[in-house]
């Protein structure tokens, strides 16, 4: 994962931006101080969007909360336990953007086909993201003029070899960020997506600088989890051993495959790469299974339907497990899988001998080793 989710939002209006904020101040300021927020109110201003347009709120792929724009506003209120990421979404005309709720007074103003410069005042943790947007704003917009090179006028080494200094940058600005505000739900939210792709070395570095509270977070428990699952065996080392449902819910242990060549295969229903490569794939099996050689493919999925369903589709009649974890998978944890399609081929004594072979490459592999 080399793009972060999280999107700049560039100021627009910043002296009307300067009274919203006096006008949030005053109402603050006018609630008793001790008194803890009951939820959250979000007052919602919108240009060139028709009335009777349905707006709603999600989170992991589900609707909190959706309502109309009258006169061009909309109203929310609610609670959430912890501040959340979310998305707040047009249907028609489509437009989104996201940001972070929690329970307070937030004002978010918007105009249609803007929705990437909206205004939104009252959430503190949607302050600390926008400090992490402002220090990524430039190197952000380099990858972006990047993309827009032609290149045709580069060699895939010199393509490669841009794109990892950029992603390099883009990483220690964010790496930077998490040192210095250890505190903030942006940090620990950054640091669960990229931690897979920072390795187990520096993850753990900014991990042990957050305070307990932020550490308790879901995010912080991720990362917790992938400290102490993460192995990342190298080429050379024997593979390690775990166990999982496979599509009939029977556990399934890949050393049961001991002493057979193996690959263990990690890739989704959703990830078109996979798909793509699956033919071959399938090919690869057919020729060498009788030979000795077995597949043991761990799925990234969460919905279970749609595991099954590619399986069909593609005619992969090989083991499949899944914990439908999604990529908090058990075994991608261990493995340190960041990216898929990806695979280790592990020889008859269990030593890997081979990682994200594909094709006529796995082919000559092998080849080498059956034939």
């Amino acid at each position: 994962m080399s793009l972060s989710t999280i999107k700049y939002k560039d100021k627009i209006n910043p002296m009307r931006k300067i009274f919203l904020i006096g006008i949030l101040l005053v109402s603050m300021l006018s609630c008793k101080e001790t008194q803890e927020p009951a939820g959250y109110k979000i007052n919602g201003l919108l240009k060139n969007i028709p009335d009777n347009s349905i707006v709603y709120i999600s989170s992991n792929n589900k609707k909190i909360d959706s309502t109309m724009v009258l006169n061009g506003k909309f109203e929310f209120s609610g609670k959430v336990e912890i501040p959340t990421n979310v998305f707040l979404i047009i249907e028609k005309p489509f437009n989104y953007t996201s940001f972070w709720l929690e329970n307070s007074e937030i004002y978010f103003e918007a105009e249609e086909g803007n929705f990437n410069k909206a205004i939104i005042i009252g959430s503190k943790v949607q302050e600390e993201e926008e400090v992490l947007n402002k220090r990524l704003s430039s190197i952000r917009k380099e990858m972006d003029d990047f993309e827009d090179t032609d290149f045709e006028e580069l060699t895939d080494q010199e393509i490669d070899s841009i794109y990892k200094h950029l992603d390099g940058r883009y990483a220690t600005i964010n790496q930077n960020f998490i040192r210095d505000f250890p505190n903030s739900l942006i940090s620990s939210h950054v640091l669960s997506i990229y931690a897979s792709t920072w390795g187990k070395k520096i993850t753990k570095e900014l991990f042990e600088k957050f305070p307990i509270e932020n550490k308790n977070t879901p995010n912080g428990k991720e990362i917790a989890r992938y400290i102490a699952l993460n192995q990342e065996p190298d080429m050379g080392a024997l593979y390690i051993d775990f166990e999982m449902k496979d599509e009939n819910g029977t556990l399934r242990k890949l050393s049961e495959m001991k002493g057979k060549i193996i690959l263990l295969e990690f890739w989704a229903s959703w990830c078109g790469p996979c798909r793509v490569e699956n033919p071959n794939l399938v090919k690869t099996y057919e020729r060498f299974h009788p030979k000795g050689f077995e597949i043991f493919a761990v799925s990234l999925d969460i919905k279970k339907d749609n595991w099954l369903r590619a399986i069909e589709k593609d005619q992969l009649n090989w083991t499949h497990v899944s914990d439908l974890k999604g990529n908090g998978n058990l075994a991608s944890l261990i493995y340190g899988i960041n990216v898929i399609p990806d695979n280790f081929l592990i020889d008859q004594n269990g030593v890997i001998v081979g990682r994200g072979l594909r094709g006529e490459m796995l082919n000559r592999k092998l080849e080498k080793m059956l034939e």
